[in-house]
């Protein structure tokens, strides 16, 4: 699940350790981003992407349990000048969810360039982080869920707000996949999320952190620093039967304690069943819009702080930052990000 937040495994795994996914229309097409490798490890961070890692995308349509076409990409090891060969795969049908299978080569690149195949353009690197939010008003909300208590609005104040991760970088992979793609046509329901997997010494992959709402990480499982909760190896489809009981349970406790809900149960799995599977909805060739009444897809400007605390304490909550707030690191035409 993404996580911005400084934790003893961020530091020394933060290639591995997704902080955001972002599902827009862009220029072409449509336009999926992840972003590894938060900077807010500081003198820990190692630069780019793990060499022996795969970075996917995975695409369900309509609705399925299952994704129907994955993009896979990995990269080589850095160079003298730190740049790294990048490749990108397609996986389709029954290939999109089988790890041992290779797919097809959709075009090589190398990061701090843009690389162009056939409906797809592609570029990685480092970039300003895009991402906004004050972590003292995060305290707050941990406070109420770690309880079952009121938020105690008294502690944060929203026209003292700042933005934490200011002058923060992060590790961005971008594809655009053009409006020619059959898979992706305007008008088609999809289902994103990423995640990042890691060789194992017996030839295998293994699943080590994935990503589709944001925030579920530090409103559900602030205290997990070491990311051991299974939520992270699991697949989405999943997530229900694991895990909506779970949900379910602190946010009514919470939305009790405020008296923001007539029925406290009833309310608490009505959000499980909006954030599981952790999935991010968008319907291709719309505007991407991840707010409060509407969620299809997600920008770089859309500000999910105020949405999920909003959601999950059934009232509405002011960040005290607005999209002005990082306009400075994201861009209208591809890629979108500004190279840091």
């Amino acid at each position: 699940m993404s996580h911005h937040l400084d934790t003893p495994l961020a530091a020394k795994s933060g290639q591995l350790f997704i902080d955001d996914l972002f599902v827009f229309e862009g220029e072409r097409g449509t336009v999926l981003v992840m972003d590894v490798n938060s900077s807010v490890t500081k003198a820990d961070i190692k630069r780019g992407f793990h060499h022996e890692a795969r970075y996917e995308f995975k695409i369900h349509f309509n609705g399925a349990e299952l994704e129907e076409l994955t993009y896979r990409v990995a990269f080589g090891e850095p160079d003298g000048s730190g740049q790294q060969s990048l490749t990108v795969h397609a996986l389709t049908a029954a290939e999109a969810r089988d790890d041992g299978a290779t797919g097809t080569m959709l075009l090589q690149g190398r990061t701090g360039e843009m690389a162009e195949g056939t409906n797809l353009r592609v570029w990685a690197g480092r970039i300003n982080d895009p991402f906004y939010i004050d972590l003292d008003q995060l305290a707050t909300v941990n406070a109420a869920f770690k309880d079952g208590a009121k938020l105690d609005r008294a502690k944060w104040r929203p026209e003292k707000a700042k933005n934490s991760f200011a002058g923060t970088t992060v590790e961005s992979i971008v594809l655009e996949i053009s409006r020619d793609e059959p898979m992706l046509r305007d008008g088609i329901q999809i289902g994103v999320w990423c995640r990042t997997m890691l060789a194992t010494d017996a030839g295998g992959w293994r699943q080590i952190n994935r990503a589709g709402h944001p925030m579920m990480w530090p409103i559900f499982w602030p205290t997990d620093t070491d990311f051991s909760d299974p939520a992270n190896v699991r697949h989405p489809c999943d997530d229900l039967r694991a895990d909506a009981q779970g949900i379910a349970a602190t946010v009514a406790r919470v939305v009790a304690a405020n008296g923001t809900a007539t029925d406290p149960d009833a309310y608490g799995w009505s959000v499980a069943r909006q954030v599981y599977p952790d999935l991010l909805s968008y319907q291709v060739g719309t505007p991407a819009n991840y707010g409060f009444a509407v969620r299809n897809g997600r920008t770089m400007a859309d500000n999910p702080p105020e949405v999920m605390f909003s959601m999950v304490l059934n009232t509405a909550i002011t960040s005290g930052l607005t999209s002005e707030t990082t306009k400075d690191a994201r861009s209208d035409t591809f890629p979108y990000v500004i190279p840091a």
